[in-house]
């Protein structure tokens, strides 16, 4: 079931798209530094201003930019079309009515979202690395904090950023994929997605908030960053790591009992 599902969504233009922007995004920031002029080191540091010291730095400052929005459309746009596409369509009535179990049918169609998630992310660190090392070759990187680390740590700790970010996007692939069990047309679910990152994001703005922003599923999102500090840190990525399990947890069951009874087949 898994493979019947991930070759039908490997084949739809959304995902080549989708796909291409994550290769081209990290591309052009590596050009946009190169010959559209050098960030000056002046005041606060971040991997975009140190992005050209080496290219280990580019896909750092790539992970960091567009994990904030870009990588979460995708995200949802993968999610978000998983069931409510084929409910538009009509062809899901049809899946139905083979003898296949809806708890199978979704589950496949979860695993397949978050494949791609998980694809995505990587296709990020992999279109920025191999631009920036390009670009500005094979050096030391150097961190926000002037923190100075080896090729072998950088990779590894990119690596560790990777699969964190792409565990964070777990909470917007939840909460798309359960919209997408309750809709029919598969831009609901994806705006849906959309707008958990946008109104967490406000929230944990909002300082009057205090401790309660630490529950908001945005609010460690950049916590992988930390790992490029002097001395690294580790606890707030376990925060952030377990912070998502609830919401998880929560949008999934949710998912699960909205689908097994939902009218699909009459």
């Amino acid at each position: 079931m898994i493979r019947v599902e991930l070759t039908k969504q490997t084949y739809r233009l959304r995902t080549y798209i989708a796909l291409a922007l994550m290769i081209a995004i990290p591309i052009l920031i590596t050009l946009a530094l190169e010959f559209g002029g050098r960030p000056r080191n002046r005041g606060e540091q971040n991997f975009f201003t140190l992005a050209t010291h080496s290219g280990l730095n580019v896909p750092l400052a790539a992970l960091s930019v567009m994990s904030n929005f870009l990588l979460v459309i995708v995200v949802a746009l993968f999610a978000g079309g998983a069931v409510a596409e084929e409910a538009g369509w009509g062809s899901l009535r049809y899946l139905l009515m083979r003898p296949v179990a809806r708890g199978r049918l979704l589950a496949a169609k979860l695993a397949v979202a978050a494949l791609f998630t998980i694809l995505a992310t990587i296709t990020i660190s992999v279109a920025g690395l191999i631009a920036g090392v390009i670009a500005f070759g094979w050096h030391p990187v150097v961190t926000p904090s002037l923190a100075l680390f080896s090729q072998q740590e950088a990779v590894a700790k990119l690596i560790a950023s990777t699969i964190y970010v792409a565990w964070s996007m777990s909470c917007v692939l939840a909460f798309a994929f359960m919209l997408s069990t309750m809709m029919d047309a598969p831009l609901g679910a994806v705006a849906g997605g959309v707008g958990l990152a946008i109104v967490s994001d406000i929230l944990n703005a909002i300082p009057a908030l205090k401790s309660l922003r630490n529950f908001m599923p945005t609010h460690y999102w950049h916590a992988w960053e930390n790992l490029f500090a002097n001395p690294a840190s580790h606890s707030d990525m376990i925060r952030g790591a377990l912070l998502q399990l609830p919401y998880i947890a929560l949008f999934l069951l949710l998912a699960w009992w909205w689908f097994h009874r939902r009218d699909i087949v009459s």
